[in-house]
């Protein structure tokens, strides 16, 4: 088999290629080798185009291996989370990999068997015709970016890589299930009404949740961009997925619960203290020992610093496994394990 026969759209494939299917489904996938050859994983996710919300998201540790190994295994990936959605839909690829770009779009040749083999892999997984294929810059790929190197950081630590969320597939599947309805809100820090961000569920398709639930926290920042950057960063790691943003603020969580962060023209001088009367920091659950001390060292490249580092991983008690980080803003938050 030649390299240009290997991208003829009329070789057999796995898909039956079924036409009716109208869904467009958006695949990010990234790899990476911390050493090429050395620790590598790849990560890739599945987007609904037209709403920006993720479907579905995975990634794996792989052992030793090139780069491009990493890429292409990435690629394979994301094509099959697709598959599960809509083994129909019309898919659009993006990687800031030129060269698996160009090699699956057929203009560049494969010259190396091992890439050959992930090729013919990853055209497998869905009919060609379905499959387009963009070069994005890096700084684009960020979401696919981050779940590689939290496969790397997974693999390399000896424990497995956790989802953040857990989605369904399906043709109407979508990371958090919200409705579509939306509810009036209170204003908030910005002036903006809450429900022009966050979408409230049907109350008549869901039992009345009980009294007493926290609804939402909202965390007032000096500096957003910086907040987003650190605490929506770990936000995102605890199973809190960005809602919406817009200027000075974000959201994170679902229609259940969510977690504000934002600026605005009311924001009092003064910066925040912990210390001061009011609350002191946020705890979350995040999984095992294993799990906290994997973030508590990922976040030190976030902004975040370890708190009662003499005391530590016991500061809150003998019986009580957790990491206490503060970032650059002066917020704490306390990560518990299970």
């Amino acid at each position: 088999m030649t390299d240009q026969q290997l991208f003829d759209p009329a070789e057999p494939h796995d898909s039956d290629g079924k036409p009716g299917s109208t869904r467009r489904l958006t695949v990010e996938a990234d790899g990476g080798s911390r050493g090429n050859p050395g620790h590598a994983g790849y990560g890739a996710l599945v987007r609904d185009p037209e709403s920006g919300r993720i479907l579905l998201e995975k990634a794996a540790y792989i052992g030793k291996a090139s780069n491009n190994v990493a890429e292409y295994s990435g690629l394979v990936a994301g094509l099959e989370l697709a598959r599960s959605i809509d083994p129909h839909a019309t898919i659009h690829v993006k990687m800031d990999s030129k060269l698996v770009v160009e090699q699956m779009s057929g203009r560049w040749k494969i010259k190396h068997a091992d890439m050959r083999v992930l090729a013919d892999r990853a055209r497998r997984v869905l009919n060609p015709r379905q499959v387009s294929y963009e070069w994005i810059p890096r700084e684009r790929n960020k979401d696919a970016d981050r779940l590689s190197n939290e496969a790397m950081d997974a693999g390399m630590a000896g424990v497995d890589w956790t989802p953040r969320t857990t989605a369904v597939s399906g043709p109407d599947a979508t990371l958090d299930h919200e409705p579509g309805a939306r509810a009036a809100a209170p204003t908030t820090a910005s002036g903006r009404a809450e429900a022009d961000r966050v979408t409230e569920p049907d109350r008549a398709a869901e039992p009345p949740r009980p009294a007493g639930m926290l609804h939402h926290v909202e965390v007032w920042t000096a500096d957003p961009t910086a907040a987003q950057a650190s605490l929506g960063w770990l936000l995102e790691r605890l199973g809190f997925p960005l809602q919406r943003s817009w200027t000075g603020g974000s959201s994170y969580g679902t229609a259940a619960f969510y977690i504000v962060l934002e600026s605005g023209p009311d924001l009092a001088g003064g910066g925040h203290e912990r210390r001061r009367p009011g609350v002191n920091h946020l705890a979350f659950r995040a999984g095992s020992r294993d799990d906290v001390d994997l973030l508590a060292r990922r976040a030190a490249s976030h902004g975040w610093s370890l708190l009662f580092a003499d005391r530590h991983p016991f500061a809150g008690g003998a019986e009580h496994y957790a990491a206490y980080l503060e970032n650059a803003e002066g917020f704490e938050v306390e990560l518990v394990a299970d």
